[in-house]
């Protein structure tokens, strides 16, 4: 029955599996190098999707930017 098991396995041989990372489900998990950030449910409500956070965050980035105040360093006498 064994041997019947193996021989119906389709995993081709070339495929190297020791390589793989398991994640684990639950507060032990491990990321995989990328950052993940959990929004608030209200926050959540309003963007569909991770590419609508980042542009709006983007466009608070670049805005913040332009109007942050220069600083004069002439008037320090």
């Amino acid at each position: 029955m064994k041997d019947e098991i193996e021989m119906s396995d389709e995993l081709r041989p070339e495929y190297d599996l020791k390589g793989l990372r398991i994640r684990r489900l639950g507060p032990g998990r491990r990321s995989f190098g990328g950052s993940v950030v959990r929004l608030e449910p209200d926050v959540a409500a309003v963007f569909p999707d991770a590419q609508s956070v980042n542009e709006a965050l983007r466009f608070l980035i670049r805005v913040t930017i332009e109007n942050k105040p220069s600083v004069d360093t002439r008037d320090e006498a």
